[in-house]
């Protein structure tokens, strides 16, 4: 099969040739008014890239439009070919925004009813659009939807949803136990199904986490205004974990760390902020009994061959970027709170029925 084309559009701050042209609109016959728009933000682009979109172009449904942010800075995607596909835009970013400031932009650049995130590393099933389309129309006050993440090349069950430890760690939720489980507490946004009206009302990815936990944060805000999530067995995508950043390095690392911190502050109820530093102690403990193991996120760091003594000052310097931040996110705070339909008690209530324990977020 050729490499799928693209036009490309230009967004604020990022570099584009416009618009898709009547022309070649009128090439491919009309489109229908789009139901979702899927965001697909990429740093590397590439083969893997383009196996995400071939799967897109296979989808059962027909009403979803795809914008392809390229956070090259290079305009790699762009550089892939000149003939128009009307489905397909790309946004060409002139440097890397982050994962939310991308999908952010995918959600200002349309108008479709709900909002889809998909990793470039991700290869959706036929049916996973309308898995979760049939869902979400199913079940209108809900405001998030989780697809059935599997791990490429194995079948592994990698995520229906995702769980919570009580220093704020965010894990996939694994396994068979779960995987018929509808309830959940927020998706992962390596695939997953955001309603408009809700985005609109509480807002949109927090672009100053720039990689990792923002999905956490937003999933949270969510629940707190009262937007449920649901888990969608059979939405399937085959995901290459970490594809873009690495499962484990310095930088995810740091990332991890500052922006647990952030989301925690912002979405912890102050029972629970309170205890977080301690549940993070005993967090750290079982992080180091799995790199002495070499098992664990913590035993695949030391194995690609990172530095271990790198390892406390990362911590140091995610706690300092999140005191330096603190009056932002105490403002943030205060917003969530003024705006909530759901008290304390029901939403500790919730990430307990949705825990994980933090030597098993070690662990993983």
């Amino acid at each position: 099969m050729p490499p799928t084309k693209f036009a490309r559009t230009t967004e604020p701050g990022a570099a584009g040739l416009g618009p898709v042209s009547e022309e070649a609109k009128g090439r491919a016959g009309p489109v229908r008014a789009p139901k979702v728009t899927v965001a697909v933000p990429t740093l590397a682009a590439g083969e893997v890239l383009e196996a995400c979109l071939r799967a897109l172009e296979s989808q059962t449904v027909d009403e979803f439009e795809v914008i392809v942010i390229d956070n090259s800075g290079t305009g790699r995607v762009g550089a892939w070919g000149a003939h128009v596909s009307p489905r397909m835009r790309v946004i060409s970013n002139q440097r890397n925004v982050g994962f939310g400031a991308a999908v952010n932009q995918a959600f200002r650049a349309s108008t479709a009813p709900y909002l889809a995130t998909l990793n470039d590393d991700a290869v959706a099933d036929p049916h996973w659009l309308e898995m979760l389309l049939a869902d979400a129309e199913a079940h209108p006050r809900t405001g998030m939807f989780a697809s059935e993440v599997r791990l490429a090349g194995t079948g592994k069950l990698d995520s229906a949803g995702m769980l919570i430890a009580s220093d704020g760690s965010s894990k996939q939720r694994p396994q068979i136990a779960l995987a018929n489980a509808k309830d959940a507490l927020l998706p992962s946004g390596s695939a997953a199904l955001y309603r408009r009206a809700m985005l609109e009302e509480i807002g949109l990815f927090d672009e100053s986490f720039f990689l990792y936990c923002e999905d956490t944060d937003l999933g949270l805000r969510a629940q707190w205004a009262g937007w449920g999530c649901r888990y969608v067995p059979g939405a399937a995508v085959e995901h290459r974990y970490s594809h873009s950043a690495g499962r484990a390095s310095p930088l995810k690392a740091y990332y991890v760390e500052r922006n647990r911190l952030y989301t925690i502050v912002k979405n912890f109820p102050a029972g629970m902020l309170w205890a977080a530093p301690f549940a993070s102690v005993a967090r750290y403990f079982w992080h180091l009994a799995a790199l002495i193991s070499g098992r664990g996120i913590a035993g695949e760091y030391r194995q690609a061959g990172h530095s271990t003594a790198l390892l406390p000052f990362l911590v140091i310097r995610a706690n300092l970027a999140a005191l330096f931040r603190l009056p932002v996110l105490l403002a943030a705070r205060r917003r969530i709170r003024a705006t909530r339909r759901i008290s304390a008690g029901e939403f500790r209530a919730l990430l307990q029925r949705h825990s994980i324990t933090v030597r098993q977020v070690a662990a993983l």
